[in-house]
């Protein structure tokens, strides 16, 4: 489908506007799915989010060239989007297979069954963490992100994310302390 939108784009591009689409999507393509699955936990949806990401490259593909860093602009729109789909799934209707794909496969089913109850209740101690917390720590899980890039990507300043990050983890393991002693 991709390839498609690649001969449009060649087709309406100026000689001074000129992009690879192809390129872009082998190297932001996997990168921008970790970025959406972390949010949504969900493939199909997370690769919904990726290619609404490159439709909107195809959108803006005359104002490109101003893109200063064309990494985190295309971070930025797939965080967005996928936070957009997130605000329309109620939490218990994320993929169950998710934590599952989580733990290796390599395990005893009971181990991996074990821990994929764990990591569910991971996810819901995040998803009762606040707004900003709760998008920082997901961010900061993608370890190709460095602060200065999730700053431009929450519109946030450098101190403010690892602020929330440093909060975020610390209100996590509290909960999760809590809920392992109880």
């Amino acid at each position: 489908m991709i390839e498609g939108y690649s001969l449009a784009l060649s087709a309406t591009q100026t000689a001074g506007s000129e992009i690879d689409l192809a390129a872009l999507v082998e190297t932001y393509s996997a990168l921008l799915f970790r970025v959406s699955h972390s949010v949504l936990r969900n493939k199909a949806e997370a690769e919904d989010v990726v290619q609404d990401a490159f439709v909107r490259v195809i959108e803006h593909r005359l104002s490109l060239p101003a893109v200063r860093d064309m990494r985190v602009w295309l971070v930025r729109i797939a965080w967005n989007l996928a936070l957009d789909r997130r605000r329309r799934i109620r939490p218990e209707q994320m993929d169950d297979l998710f934590a599952e794909s989580l733990v290796g496969n390599h395990l005893p089913a009971d181990v991996v069954l074990n821990e994929a109850q764990r990591m569910k209740a991971v996810f819901r101690e995040i998803e009762r963490l606040p707004k900003a917390e709760r998008q920082v720590l997901l961010l900061s899980a993608l370890e190709e992100l460095e602060t200065v890039e999730m700053a431009q990507i929450m519109g946030k300043s450098e101190s403010g994310v690892r602020a929330l990050l440093f909060r975020a983890r610390t209100r996590l393991r509290t909960r999760l302390d809590k809920g392992g002693s109880a």
